[in-house]
């Protein structure tokens, strides 16, 4: 099935390109197409400096080869022969009260037949608007609920594990719903995997542009833009320190500016920060931990 994965997924990229550039209004994605010397290629689309929209990137990737050892080891393969192909989206409003967020959707595809989906959508709010992310989520549960019953608390929990920056204690944002190595079984088909991931995709655009048309012309401080700093910098930790997927990027002689589009173009780091008591960062970073029932919130 990759030829059809694989063009569906570049497809995907270029409808979700426009909607992102329709909810901007401003600025247009550049593309950049690329190729990867050990086989396969892609194009990074970027768009900045918009009315929306500070930094943003949609990439899509398709590419082939042989993994290098370790990475082979940690996805446990015997055989280092793979293909592999998706759609990564981050995008860094400029408004602080506009929440970061971040979707994958990809496919990999092992030497020795082995095949699997990954992926999930995730929210990082500067700000946390209740209402918004009991939406964000609702619309998630919604979307996992029509295909079973049991993935929503399986990949909200797995996005409250992933997304979580051990050092600080905290998770990155009100997480979302994460899951990877979904393969076929007797009772599932590779078909209906990809269908669920098909259906992950388009919950994107039309939940996260809500929540973004909802706050962009909200004023806001300086004070109020350094803490946006401040929380892009934790954004920033976990990509270089814990995210697995920009790991196995660099292992694998990845396109570096590809991998590393997800960092924001600014961040903060303030020594021994930690917000006064009863404020509006402080409610902020109260909520971000693993296990809230986001959708049956009050």
């Amino acid at each position: 099935m990759k030829e059809k994965i694989e063009q569906w997924f570049k497809n995907f990229q270029e409808r979700l390109s426009s909607a992102l550039e329709n909810c901007d209004g401003q600025a247009r994605f550049q593309e950049d197409l690329w190729q990867r010397p050990g086989g396969g290629g892609g194009a990074a689309r970027v768009i900045q400096n918009g009315a929306v929209f500070e930094k943003g990137g949609v990439n899509f990737s398709a590419v082939e080869g042989v993994l290098p050892e370790k990475a082979a080891k940690a996805l446990l393969l015997p055989d280092p022969n793979f293909f592999a192909t998706g759609v990564s989206v981050v995008l860094h409003p400029e408004n602080p009260h506009a929440p970061i967020t971040h979707m994958n959707v990809r496919y990999f595809e092992a030497g020795n037949g082995e095949a699997w989906f990954g992926g999930g959508i995730d929210l990082t709010p500067v700000y946390v608007n209740k209402p918004q992310v009991r939406f964000f989520h609702q619309e998630l549960k919604k979307t996992c609920d029509r295909f079973d019953a049991t993935y929503y608390p399986e990949f909200k929990k797995w996005a409250d594990d992933y997304f979580y920056i051990p050092h600080r204690e905290e998770t990155r944002g009100v997480g979302g719903i994460f899951f990877d190595r979904l393969s076929a079984t007797p009772e599932i088909s590779i078909e209906d995997r990809f269908a669920f991931v098909q259906a992950v995709a388009e919950t994107f655009a039309p939940t996260y542009t809500a929540i973004v048309n909802e706050n962009r012309y909200l004023p806001y401080s300086e004070q109020e833009k350094e803490w946006q700093l401040i929380r892009r910098g934790r954004y920033v930790e976990f990509n270089l320190v814990n995210d697995r997927g920009t790991k196995f990027g660099l292992e694998t002689n990845g396109r570096t500016e590809s991998i590393l589009m997800s960092l924001p173009p600014l961040a903060s780091w303030h020594y021994s920060h930690s917000p006064a008591e009863g404020t509006a960062e402080a409610e902020a970073l109260a909520s971000f931990r693993k296990g809230i029932d986001w959708v049956n919130l009050p």
